[in-house]
C-alpha cells in the first residue's frame, strides 16, 4: 500500500515539474468522473422515490374510481350503470390478478348482484353481469367464486319462483349477455364441481333457447352446449346418474330415468343444431347474420359428430393469435366484445391477457424492462410525465457538461501548442 502511494505521489510530483496544465487537465477528469457518478446514483434514488409516489398515488386513484363507481352502480340512472360497470371490468383487466383484482371482486359482487335484481332495463342487465363476469375472470382466485358468480347469472334469467317474487320475461339482449358470460365463467371450471341438478337445469333451459326466434339468443347458447360438451360434463353427468342407484330399487329407477332423460336431451340437442345448421331463413329479424348462424352451428355439428374444434387465427398487430378450443375460442370472443376497439391495445401490451391466450407479441417490453409496474409503463410513455421531464433535464445537464469538459480540453492543446 505504501509504495503504491509513494509511486504515484512521484509521478504526480515529475508531472508537475514537467507540465502543470496535464495535471490540472487530468485531476478536472478525475473530479468530473466522480460527480457524473454522484449525479447517477442521486438520479437512481431519486427515481426510485419517484417510482413509489407514482404507485401510492396510482393506488390511491384506483380505489377513488373503483368506489366513484361502486356508488354509481347503487344510486346512478340505467346508463350511469351500465357506465360504470364498464368501466369496474377495465380496472380489472388492467391491474391484473393479484390483490387488486380480489378486492375489485369482493367490493363489487354484491352491488352488481343486487343491482342486476332491480329494474329490467336490458342493455343495464347485461353491463352489470358482463362486468361480473370478467371481474371474477381477473380476481377469483377459487371456483366457489366462479360459481357463485354463475349462480347470480344464472337466476337473472332463470329466477327461483316464490311468493314475493315477481318474475319479468328477459328480453333477447339480456338473455344473450347472460348466456355469454356465463359460457365465459364456465370455460374456467371443471365439470365435475356443478352439481347434476344444476347441469340438468342448465342443459334443459340451453336446449330450449336454441329453439327462440332471436339468432343471438340461439347463437350464445350453442357456444354453451359447446363448452359443455367440450368439457365433457353432459357424459360426466350421464354416468353419474347411472352410477347412483345405492342398491336401492327406487333409487335405481330414479337413476334410469334420469340417465335416459339426460340422452334424450343430447339427441334433442344434436338434432337442433343439424336444423340450425341448414336453416333456409324465417327465424329471427336479421336476416344478414342467416350465413353466420348456419356456419356457426356447421362447426357445432362438426364438433357433436366428430370431435374436431374449429381453429381460428386473427393478427394482432404483426402477430397472430390462434384457438384451437371451443374455451378458447368463447374467451377470445368475449373478450374481443367486451374491449371493444381496445382489444389490440391490450393483446399488445397487457401481459395478464397475453398469459390467457399463450400469445407473445415479437415487439414486447419495448421500454426494455419486464418487472415495472403498468401504472409506470403509463408514466414512462408519456413525453409530459414528470419522470420525462426529469430525464430530459439531466440528460441536458450531462450534454452540457460533457461540452464544457471538450471545451476545456481543447483549450488545453491550444495553450500546449501556443507555448
Amino acid at each position: 500500500m505504501g509504495k503504491r502511494k509513494t509511486q504515484r505521489k512521484n509521478t504526480m510530483m515529475l508531472d508537475s515539474d514537467d507540465d502543470s496544465s496535464s495535471i490540472s487537465s487530468s485531476s478536472t477528469m478525475q473530479s468530473d468522473q466522480f460527480s457524473v457518478s454522484g449525479t447517477e446514483e442521486l438520479e437512481f434514488k431519486k427515481n426510485s422515490l419517484l417510482d413509489e409516489a407514482v404507485d401510492a398515488l396510482y393506488e390511491k386513484r384506483f380505489a377513488t374510481l373503483l368506489h366513484q363507481c361502486l356508488n354509481s352502480i347503487k344510486k346512478g340512472s340505467s346508463k350511469e350503470i351500465s357506465l360504470a360497470s364498464h368501466v369496474i371490468g377495465l380496472l380489472a383487466l388492467t391491474v391484473g390478478p393479484g390483490d387488486n383484482a380480489r378486492e375489485i371482486l369482493e367490493e363489487s359482487i354484491t352491488p352488481i348482484s343486487q343491482a342486476s335484481k332491480s329494474g329490467s332495463e336490458s342493455s343495464k342487465i347485461a353491463s352489470l353481469l358482463e362486468c361480473l363476469a370478467v371481474i371474477t375472470f381477473v380476481g377469483g382466485v377459487g371456483p366457489e367464486e366462479t360459481e357463485k358468480s354463475m349462480q347470480i347469472m344464472w337466476q337473472s334469467v332463470h329466477p327461483k319462483l316464490g311468493s314475493n317474487v315477481v318474475t319479468v320475461k328477459p328480453s333477447a339482449v339480456a338473455i344473450t349477455a347472460t348466456v355469454s358470460a356465463w359460457s365465459f365463467l364456465l370455460t374456467t371450471m371443471d365439470g365435475w364441481r356443478l352439481s347434476p341438478k344444476l347441469w340438468q337445469e342448465s342443459i334443459a333451459y340451453l336446449s330450449t333457447l336454441l329453439d327462440k326466434d332471436d339468432r343471438s339468443v340461439r347463437i350464445a347458447a350453442g357456444e354453451a352446449l359447446a363448452v359443455i360438451f367440450e368439457m365433457g360434463s353432459l357424459e360426466k353427468f350421464s354416468a353419474e346418474v347411472k352410477g347412483s342407484n345405492n342398491g336401492s330399487i327406487t333409487e335405481g329407477n330414479k337413476s334410469k330415468e334420469g340417465f335416459l332423460h339426460i340422452q334424450g336431451l343430447r339427441g334433442n340437442i344434436l338434432n337442433q343444431v343439424r336444423d340450425l345448421s341448414v336453416e333456409a331463413g324465417g327465424k329471427g329479424s336479421a336476416k344478414k347474420d342467416l350465413n353466420n348462424q348456419r356456419n356457426f352451428f356447421k362447426d357445432v355439428l362438426e364438433f357433436l359428430e366428430d370431435g374436431y374444434c374449429p381453429e381460428t387465427s386473427m393478427k394482432i398487430g404483426r402477430d397472430s393469435l390462434q384457438t384451437s378450443t371451443w374455451s378458447q375460442l368463447i374467451q377470445l370472443n368475449f373478450l374481443r366484445h367486451f374491449l371493444g376497439g381496445g382489444f389490440t391495445k391490450h393483446m399488445q401490451e397487457n401481459e395478464f391477457l397475453q398469459d390467457v391466450f399463450g400469445f407473445t407479441p415479437k415487439r414486447r417490453n419495448l421500454l426494455g424492462s419486464e418487472h415495472i409496474s403498468n401504472g409506470q409503463k403509463r408514466m414512462l410513455k408519456s413525453p409530459n410525465s414528470v419522470i420525462n421531464k426529469a430525464r430530459t433535464q439531466i440528460l441536458n445537464k450531462q450534454r452540457m457538461q460533457s461540452k464544457d469538459r471538450n471545451l476545456g480540453h481543447f483549450a488545453v492543446n491550444v495553450g500546449e501548442e501556443d507555448a
